[in-house]
């Protein structure tokens, strides 16, 4: 693997195809919920936190301004930590009350959000780099 490939400045993605890979697979765990007779509150808390997610980073795209600009960039990071806190503050108190809901519901967000990341790589890497 050439060093290059990560050196290489390359523009933002659109962060369309990264949501909707997660939201799908979203979306498709309600039949396999609905099917396998799980609580289908566990299926909705991912939907909702899921939701929040990605309108919490949709609001941070259009504050963050510039794409190139380093306060950008700071604003993105502290962002992507933020989400963190936002989706597991939820997920971690519903565990606490009812254990098979709140694992439920962070599998399918675990599971949605690791999509979301390999998709975004795969479409950032597979872009053109910056001249």
């Amino acid at each position: 693997m050439s060093t290059g490939m990560f050196s290489t400045p390359r523009p933002v993605p659109s962060r369309l195809a990264p949501a909707v890979a997660g939201g799908s697979v979203i979306a498709l765990a309600l039949p396999v919920f609905a099917v396998a007779g799980w609580p289908l509150s566990a299926w909705a808390l991912a939907a909702v936190v899921w939701a929040a997610a990605q309108m919490f980073a949709l609001v941070l795209a259009q504050l963050s301004g510039g794409a190139d600009s380093l306060a950008a960039a700071g604003m993105r990071g502290i962002g992507t930590t933020s989400r963190g806190l936002l989706v597991g503050i939820p997920l971690v108190a519903v565990t606490v009350a009812d254990e098979r809901v709140g694992i439920a519901a962070a599998a399918v967000y675990a599971i949605a959000f690791t999509i979301e990341l390999a998709v975004g790589l795969v479409s950032y890497f597979g872009g053109e780099a910056k001249a």
